[in-house]
Protein backbone atom coordinates (compact mmCIF):
# COMPACT_ATOMS: atom_id res chain seq x y z
CA UNK A 1 0.00 0.00 0.00
CA UNK A 2 1.27 3.88 -0.64
CA UNK A 3 2.13 5.59 2.16
CA UNK A 4 1.81 9.19 2.98
CA UNK A 5 2.26 11.40 5.86
CA UNK A 6 -1.78 11.82 6.84
CA UNK A 7 -1.72 15.42 7.93
CA UNK A 8 -4.54 17.91 8.96
CA UNK A 9 -5.07 21.59 9.17
CA UNK A 10 -5.32 22.54 12.34
CA UNK A 11 -7.34 26.03 11.92
CA UNK A 12 -10.70 23.97 14.05
CA UNK A 13 -8.44 24.11 16.67
CA UNK A 14 -6.00 27.34 16.11
CA UNK A 15 -6.09 28.76 20.20
CA UNK A 16 -4.94 25.48 21.59
CA UNK A 17 -1.28 25.48 22.66
CA UNK A 18 1.10 22.84 21.33
CA UNK A 19 1.00 19.92 23.61
CA UNK A 20 -2.84 20.31 23.57
CA UNK A 21 -2.81 20.13 19.71
CA UNK A 22 -0.16 17.71 19.53
CA UNK A 23 -2.41 15.12 21.72
CA UNK A 24 -5.63 16.09 20.24
CA UNK A 25 -3.82 15.08 16.23
CA UNK A 26 -2.61 12.47 17.73
CA UNK A 27 -5.51 11.03 19.07
CA UNK A 28 -7.50 11.40 15.82
CA UNK A 29 -4.74 9.46 13.72
CA UNK A 30 -2.63 11.65 12.26
CA UNK A 31 0.98 12.03 12.14
CA UNK A 32 1.15 15.42 10.66
CA UNK A 33 -0.34 18.94 10.86
CA UNK A 34 -0.06 22.34 8.67
CA UNK A 35 -0.76 25.19 11.52
CA UNK A 36 -2.22 28.47 11.09
CA UNK A 37 0.38 31.20 11.91
CA UNK A 38 -2.18 33.94 11.94
CA UNK A 39 -3.49 37.31 14.00
CA UNK A 40 -6.81 34.78 15.10
CA UNK A 41 -4.69 31.86 15.77
CA UNK A 42 -1.94 30.73 18.83
CA UNK A 43 1.33 31.50 17.00
CA UNK A 44 0.61 34.70 15.32
CA UNK A 45 3.03 36.37 12.38
CA UNK A 46 4.17 39.07 15.14
CA UNK A 47 5.23 36.11 17.42
CA UNK A 48 6.22 33.78 15.24
CA UNK A 49 9.98 33.74 15.27
CA UNK A 50 9.75 33.79 19.59
CA UNK A 51 6.94 30.91 19.71
CA UNK A 52 6.98 28.38 16.64
CA UNK A 53 10.21 26.63 17.73
CA UNK A 54 8.58 25.74 20.72
CA UNK A 55 5.09 25.10 19.51
CA UNK A 56 6.45 23.01 16.57
CA UNK A 57 8.57 21.09 19.49
CA UNK A 58 5.61 20.09 21.65
CA UNK A 59 3.88 18.91 18.52
CA UNK A 60 6.74 16.51 17.61
CA UNK A 61 6.64 15.45 21.08
CA UNK A 62 3.33 13.65 20.18
CA UNK A 63 4.49 12.10 17.42
CA UNK A 64 3.18 14.59 14.91
CA UNK A 65 5.41 16.56 12.14
CA UNK A 66 4.48 20.03 11.06
CA UNK A 67 4.22 20.01 7.44
CA UNK A 68 3.70 23.74 6.46
CA UNK A 69 2.22 26.69 8.16
CA UNK A 70 -0.60 29.18 6.13
CA UNK A 71 0.47 32.39 6.62
CA UNK A 72 1.78 35.39 5.17
CA UNK A 73 5.43 36.14 3.59
CA UNK A 74 7.36 38.48 5.67
CA UNK A 75 10.98 37.41 6.55
CA UNK A 76 10.11 37.04 10.25
CA UNK A 77 7.56 34.24 8.91
CA UNK A 78 10.65 32.37 7.04
CA UNK A 79 12.85 32.64 9.59
CA UNK A 80 10.67 31.09 12.01
CA UNK A 81 9.86 28.25 9.85
CA UNK A 82 14.05 27.79 9.33
CA UNK A 83 14.36 27.85 12.99
CA UNK A 84 11.11 25.54 13.80
CA UNK A 85 12.26 23.10 10.50
CA UNK A 86 8.80 23.61 8.73
CA UNK A 87 9.13 23.60 5.45
CA UNK A 88 6.41 25.28 3.71
CA UNK A 89 4.55 28.25 3.69
CA UNK A 90 1.00 27.94 1.75
CA UNK A 91 -0.82 30.74 0.60
CA UNK A 92 -3.65 31.20 -2.50
CA UNK A 93 -3.45 33.70 -4.92
CA UNK A 94 -6.30 36.44 -3.88
CA UNK A 95 -8.37 38.62 -6.62
CA UNK A 96 -8.83 42.13 -5.71
CA UNK A 97 -11.35 44.89 -7.48
CA UNK A 98 -8.79 46.11 -10.17
CA UNK A 99 -9.00 42.51 -11.87
CA UNK A 100 -7.69 39.21 -12.37
CA UNK A 101 -4.60 39.93 -14.39
CA UNK A 102 -3.81 43.17 -12.41
CA UNK A 103 -3.77 40.26 -9.01
CA UNK A 104 -2.06 38.60 -10.36
CA UNK A 105 0.77 40.70 -11.47
CA UNK A 106 0.63 41.90 -8.13
CA UNK A 107 0.69 38.50 -6.65
CA UNK A 108 3.45 37.36 -8.86
CA UNK A 109 5.56 40.54 -7.97
CA UNK A 110 5.40 39.86 -4.33
CA UNK A 111 6.55 36.10 -4.82
CA UNK A 112 9.75 37.26 -6.83
CA UNK A 113 10.11 40.06 -3.63
CA UNK A 114 10.36 36.87 -1.24
CA UNK A 115 12.44 34.88 -3.63
CA UNK A 116 15.62 35.80 -1.62
CA UNK A 117 13.68 34.77 1.77
CA UNK A 118 12.72 31.21 0.16
CA UNK A 119 16.37 30.79 -0.84
CA UNK A 120 18.13 32.22 2.03
CA UNK A 121 15.95 30.52 4.68
CA UNK A 122 15.47 27.40 2.83
CA UNK A 123 12.10 27.45 2.95
CA UNK A 124 9.42 26.52 0.22
CA UNK A 125 6.24 28.98 -0.52
CA UNK A 126 3.23 26.88 -1.67
CA UNK A 127 0.10 28.19 -3.75
CA UNK A 128 -2.92 26.42 -3.56
CA UNK A 129 -6.20 27.24 -5.89
CA UNK A 130 -9.43 28.50 -4.47
CA UNK A 131 -12.83 29.26 -5.71
CA UNK A 132 -14.42 32.33 -5.94
CA UNK A 133 -11.95 35.74 -5.44
CA UNK A 134 -8.71 33.80 -5.91
CA UNK A 135 -6.75 32.01 -8.96
CA UNK A 136 -9.44 29.34 -8.94
CA UNK A 137 -7.21 27.07 -10.83
CA UNK A 138 -4.67 24.55 -11.29
CA UNK A 139 -3.38 25.99 -14.73
CA UNK A 140 -4.21 29.34 -13.29
CA UNK A 141 -1.34 28.81 -10.27
CA UNK A 142 0.64 27.16 -12.74
CA UNK A 143 0.82 30.41 -14.95
CA UNK A 144 1.71 32.32 -11.85
CA UNK A 145 4.77 30.13 -11.00
CA UNK A 146 6.27 29.86 -14.03
CA UNK A 147 9.83 30.97 -14.25
CA UNK A 148 10.11 30.86 -10.69
CA UNK A 149 12.26 28.27 -8.90
CA UNK A 150 10.87 24.87 -8.75
CA UNK A 151 12.44 23.92 -5.53
CA UNK A 152 11.64 26.87 -3.93
CA UNK A 153 8.43 27.67 -5.17
CA UNK A 154 5.64 25.14 -5.20
CA UNK A 155 1.34 23.87 -6.03
CA UNK A 156 -0.39 22.42 -2.87
CA UNK A 157 -3.51 20.86 -4.95
CA UNK A 158 -6.65 20.68 -3.69
CA UNK A 159 -9.63 18.40 -4.54
CA UNK A 160 -12.86 19.98 -3.81
CA UNK A 161 -11.47 23.73 -5.36
CA UNK A 162 -10.16 21.28 -8.75
CA UNK A 163 -14.16 20.24 -8.70
CA UNK A 164 -15.27 23.57 -7.86
CA UNK A 165 -13.20 24.86 -11.05
CA UNK A 166 -14.90 21.80 -13.07
CA UNK A 167 -11.46 20.20 -13.27
CA UNK A 168 -10.56 16.66 -13.31
CA UNK A 169 -7.51 15.39 -10.91
CA UNK A 170 -6.88 13.00 -14.04
CA UNK A 171 -5.54 16.28 -16.20
CA UNK A 172 -4.56 18.58 -13.26
CA UNK A 173 -2.37 16.57 -11.09
CA UNK A 174 -0.12 15.41 -14.03
CA UNK A 175 -0.05 18.85 -14.85
CA UNK A 176 1.28 19.80 -11.86
CA UNK A 177 3.20 16.77 -10.89
CA UNK A 178 6.29 18.63 -11.04
CA UNK A 179 6.06 21.04 -8.37
CA UNK A 180 3.30 19.09 -6.30
CA UNK A 181 4.12 19.72 -2.78
CA UNK A 182 1.03 18.73 -1.09
CA UNK A 183 -2.03 17.10 -1.63
CA UNK A 184 -5.35 18.72 0.48
CA UNK A 185 -8.59 16.56 0.43
CA UNK A 186 -12.06 18.02 1.19
CA UNK A 187 -15.23 17.10 -0.38
CA UNK A 188 -17.96 19.62 -1.57
CA UNK A 189 -21.45 20.11 -3.49
CA UNK A 190 -23.34 22.93 -4.11
CA UNK A 191 -26.45 23.79 -2.30
CA UNK A 192 -29.02 26.68 -2.88
CA UNK A 193 -29.07 30.15 -1.62
CA UNK A 194 -32.34 32.32 -0.97
CA UNK A 195 -33.62 33.86 -4.19
CA UNK A 196 -31.81 37.15 -5.25
CA UNK A 197 -34.47 38.07 -8.28
CA UNK A 198 -31.17 37.39 -10.92
CA UNK A 199 -32.20 34.71 -13.38
CA UNK A 200 -30.21 31.11 -12.01
CA UNK A 201 -27.05 31.80 -9.64
CA UNK A 202 -28.78 30.38 -6.26
CA UNK A 203 -26.02 28.49 -5.08
CA UNK A 204 -23.08 28.16 -3.21
CA UNK A 205 -20.35 25.77 -2.07
CA UNK A 206 -21.10 23.45 1.08
CA UNK A 207 -18.74 21.42 2.11
CA UNK A 208 -19.46 17.97 3.20
CA UNK A 209 -18.20 14.82 4.43
CA UNK A 210 -15.88 12.63 1.71
CA UNK A 211 -17.98 10.15 0.76
CA UNK A 212 -21.33 12.98 0.23
CA UNK A 213 -19.37 15.45 -2.35
CA UNK A 214 -18.51 15.88 -6.05
CA UNK A 215 -14.67 15.20 -5.66
CA UNK A 216 -13.91 11.74 -6.53
CA UNK A 217 -11.07 10.84 -3.50
CA UNK A 218 -10.26 7.41 -4.99
CA UNK A 219 -9.89 9.04 -8.64
CA UNK A 220 -7.05 11.03 -6.91
CA UNK A 221 -5.25 8.27 -5.15
CA UNK A 222 -5.23 6.51 -7.74
CA UNK A 223 -3.59 9.24 -10.20
CA UNK A 224 -1.23 10.18 -7.28
CA UNK A 225 -0.33 6.05 -7.32
CA UNK A 226 0.38 6.55 -11.19
CA UNK A 227 2.55 9.59 -10.23
CA UNK A 228 4.11 7.55 -7.32
CA UNK A 229 3.40 10.68 -5.53
CA UNK A 230 4.13 9.81 -1.72
CA UNK A 231 4.42 13.41 -0.17
CA UNK A 232 2.03 14.83 2.53
CA UNK A 233 -1.55 13.98 2.49
CA UNK A 234 -3.59 17.17 4.23
CA UNK A 235 -7.33 17.03 5.39
CA UNK A 236 -8.47 20.16 5.84
CA UNK A 237 -11.34 19.65 8.61
CA UNK A 238 -13.51 22.12 6.61
CA UNK A 239 -17.38 21.31 7.14
CA UNK A 240 -20.49 23.64 6.38
CA UNK A 241 -22.58 21.65 9.13
CA UNK A 242 -21.42 21.84 12.19
CA UNK A 243 -23.99 19.83 14.11
CA UNK A 244 -21.36 16.83 13.92
CA UNK A 245 -17.95 17.35 15.49
CA UNK A 246 -15.22 18.08 14.03
CA UNK A 247 -13.35 15.69 15.44
CA UNK A 248 -15.83 12.82 14.38
CA UNK A 249 -16.12 13.59 10.55
CA UNK A 250 -12.27 13.63 10.40
CA UNK A 251 -12.08 10.18 11.99
CA UNK A 252 -14.39 9.19 9.50
CA UNK A 253 -12.86 10.76 6.41
CA UNK A 254 -9.56 9.54 7.30
CA UNK A 255 -10.74 6.14 7.12
CA UNK A 256 -12.35 6.61 3.70
CA UNK A 257 -9.32 7.67 2.49
CA UNK A 258 -6.71 5.23 3.65
CA UNK A 259 -9.54 2.80 2.22
CA UNK A 260 -8.70 4.58 -1.06
CA UNK A 261 -5.14 4.24 -1.53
Amino acid sequence: MTRYLWSVFTKPWAGLPGNELGRLVAGLGFTGAEIPVRDTAYVTPASAEAELPKFVGQLRAEGVEPISIASELSESVFSACAEAGVPLIRIMAPLGDDGYAASVRRTRERLEEVAGFAEQYGVQVGVQQHHGRFVASSLGVLQLLNGLPRERFRVIWDAAHDILAGDDPAVTLPLVADRLAMVNLKNVIYTRTDATGDIGGAWKPWFVQATDGLANWSAVFRQLAAQNYTGPICLTGQYSDLSVSVEDRLEQDLRAARSSC
